[in-house]
């Protein structure tokens, strides 16, 4: 994984919950990076498993929660350090469906290591939008995260429906997101 998610992580958890506690959960998860990320660099997704789990049990709040929160936090910075990537870009619809034709794309540009999620699509109706998510890391939890912080960042009323597509892991999953009407 990038180490941008990693630094965010930790910015996060420094926000939330002080920095005493990220630098406790930084020594209780024994990374073999230590701890020492820079945004450019690549890191184990373990790191951040083991970042997470720590966390929890910190503070008592549920790892899928965690993810979600996080989810919604990096998506704020991504509207804050990209915000090419929102330009002309009118709904939680449109710039979902742009995430693997465009962003990604531009994203392996700069970082041709990258070990990016995929997703495919289905546009049942106007006001429903499916989304497959699959990836090697066990990171369902942190991608509804990042459409829940879509949908605020874009004042929808948008409900998710989440169907776990390999449960042992969290690596792939079908999300319905369906506009009110």
């Amino acid at each position: 994984m990038k180490g941008m998610v990693f630094t965010e992580f930790l910015e996060m958890v420094e926000d939330e919950f002080g920095w005493e506690v990220a630098d406790e959960i930084i020594e209780e998860s024994n990374l073999p990076s230590g701890g020492a990320y820079t945004s450019v660099g690549t890191y184990p997704h373990t790191e951040m498993v083991s970042l997470v789990v720590n966390l929890s049990k910190k503070t008592e709040v549920a790892v899928p929660d965690l993810l979600k929160a996080y989810g919604r936090y990096l998506f704020k910075r991504f509207n804050d350090a990209y915000g090419t990537f929102f330009e002309n870009v009118e709904s939680t619809f449109d710039f979902l469906q742009k995430i693997e034709n465009y962003i990604h794309v531009e994203v392996l540009k700069l970082y041709p290591e990258a070990e990016l999620p995929s997703f495919d699509y289905e546009r049942p109706s106007e006001n429903q939008l499916v989304m497959f998510y699959k990836s090697e890391r066990p990171f369902a939890d942190f991608a509804e995260g990042l459409i829940q912080g879509c949908i605020l960042h874009f004042g929808e009323s948008i409900t998710i429906e989440r169907e776990d597509l390999n449960e042992a892991n969290g690596s792939e999953a079908k999300f319905i997101l369906s506009k009110a009407v």
